[in-house]
C-alpha cells in the first residue's frame, strides 16, 4: 500500500468554506465520487482542514498512478461536475503549476 499527502487552499470565506465542509459531509457526498475514487484504487482518503488550508491523506493500492486517475476522471462526466462544483471554493497554492489543485507533498520526518 502506498501513502500519498496532498494540500490544497480554500478560498477565505467562511461561508464558501461551510458549504465546502456540506458537500464533504457523507450524506452529501456524490456516490458517482466515491465510487470513482475507488475503482481508481484508492483505498482510504481523509481530508483535514485548518484555517482555508485542505491536507489530504490517500492511502492507495501499490499500482495506483495519479495519470491512470487524471485520464478516468476526464472520461467521467460527473467526476467534471463535481470538479467544477468544487472549484467554486478551491483555490491553488502559490506554487502550484498552471492547472494544479491538489499538490503532492514531500515527507520530511518520520518516527517509527
Amino acid at each position: 500500500m502506498k501513502r500519498y499527502c496532498l494540500a490544497l487552499d480554500l478560498i477565505d470565506d467562511p461561508a464558501l468554506i461551510a458549504e465546502y465542509e456540506h458537500w464533504h459531509k457523507k450524506e452529501n457526498t456524490w456516490p458517482e465520487i466515491t465510487e470513482s475514487i475507488k475503482d481508481a484504487g484508492i483505498v482510504s482518503m481523509q481530508i483535514y482542514r485548518t484555517g482555508n488550508r485542505l491536507f489530504m491523506i490517500m492511502d492507495t493500492a501499490d499500482d495506483f498512478d495519479f495519470d491512470i486517475k487524471a485520464a478516468m476522471d476526464a472520461d467521467n462526466p460527473k467526476v467534471q461536475e463535481w470538479e467544477e462544483l468544487m472549484w467554486k471554493f478551491q483555490q491553488p497554492l502559490p506554487w502550484a503549476e498552471p492547472g494544479e489543485k491538489w499538490v503532492l507533498m514531500d515527507k520530511i520526518f518520520r518516527l517509527g
